[in-house]
């Protein structure tokens, strides 16, 4: 049974939120009331469809003793017997701890692993996977940084994904994805495997990160690379070191003040993850069982082009319309995971 007292005070407190808005509160106050109410809106409705039937249920059950409404009474009970489990588990599912980042943007960085070249490739196939990904979405997906190789692959890419739900869904890609294929120059047809790194971290504002002056060093130099669009002829590349973590992030697109605003984004990003790590120490048990560690040296995926299949290693699923995912067709990948998610957690609340 879904607890009485947590139900009345979800419901008191969207009531108490709703006439603050509609009263007109104070404009500090307008965008996290705005945003607690969007939250609440769906898990609200949620508890009036499961409370409607169930008071349904029993004014039918009571209809049982008029022989002439018996037969409509019992058709309507069994009705609401199958319906009220499933208005149940949705509620549970909406009742459960939101994490607090999934509503952010989400910083995307993807580095080669081992494989050398073939890896730098395999880097840039992913970053055009998520770049689509996020297009399909809906979403707005910007380079921060991206550093190529002669022959096309990735050293660094570094984006910023903005869109609704960014982070809640990106959050699982963070980890060791795997190639296999046979490369081009392979003349013997021998399948090789390489390897790239994804971290996903989400986006924190300055108010979530106070980064004293004195704790950076910022550096300006020529940038470097292959040649192109990304690369600059002036001395306009940003490079910022943390000093107490050691953390080093450069931007390298054309405008200096630009490349600096971008670095300082991602090391608050990568200050924040680090935040959230420690503070949420049982949090982050829960989910090293759910979807690994997220550590970079932990394989999460594979993408084995002879066969056409991907397999996400953490959850067992294959499926074999690699082509497919690769132009950004994830959903049914981040949907399993999602599921996947939910199904821990709620046995950790049922237990």
């Amino acid at each position: 049974m879904l607890p009485a007292e947590k139900l009345a005070r979800i419901t008191e407190r969207f009531a108490y939120v709703e006439a603050r808005l509609e009263a007109g509160a104070p404009p500090a106050e307008l965008a996290a009331l705005g945003r607690e109410h969007a939250e609440l809106r769906p898990v609200v409705a949620g508890i009036d469809r499961w409370q409607a039937a169930r008071a349904g249920l029993a004014e039918a059950e009571a209809m049982l003793a008029d022989p002439e409404m018996r037969a409509l009474a019992e058709e309507e009970i069994g009705r609401l017997r199958a319906e009220i489990p499933a208005l149940e588990a949705e509620l549970r599912l909406a009742l459960l701890p939101r994490d607090a980042a999934d509503a952010r943007p989400a910083i995307l960085e993807i580095r080669p692993g081992t494989g050398g070249e073939e890896a730098a490739l395999f880097a840039a196939d992913l970053l055009r996977m998520y770049q689509r990904h996020a297009e399909a979405q809906g979403w707005q997906f910007d380079l921060l940084e991206f550093q190529p190789t002669e022959l096309g692959g990735v050293r660094e890419a570094v984006a910023r994904i903005a869109g609704e739900g960014v982070f809640a869904r990106l959050k699982y890609e963070s980890g060791v994805h795997r190639v296999q294929l046979v490369p081009e120059t392979e003349a013997g047809g021998r399948i090789h495997t390489s390897a790239a790194t994804v971290a996903v971290l989400p986006e924190a504002a300055e108010v979530d990160i106070d980064i004293p002056a004195a704790d950076i060093r910022i550096d300006t130099m020529r940038a470097s690379g292959a040649g192109g669009q990304h690369v600059n002829t002036t001395d306009s590349a940003v490079r910022i070191t943390h000093l107490p973590t050691g953390i080093v992030v450069t931007s390298s697109e054309k405008s200096q003040h630009q490349n600096r605003a971008n670095a300082m984004a991602v090391l608050r990003a990568r200050l924040y993850d680090q935040e959230r790590s420690r503070q949420e120490g049982a949090r982050a048990a829960e989910r090293r069982a759910q979807v690994g560690t997220g550590d970079r040296s932990e394989r999460i995926r594979t993408y084995n082009f002879p066969q056409g299949r991907m397999t996400d290693h953490r959850i067992n699923l294959t499926l074999y319309r690699l082509g497919a995912i690769m132009e950004g067709d994830l959903a049914e990948v981040i949907d399993a995971l999602v599921a996947d998610d939910q199904a821990r957690r709620l046995a950790e609340a049922d237990g």
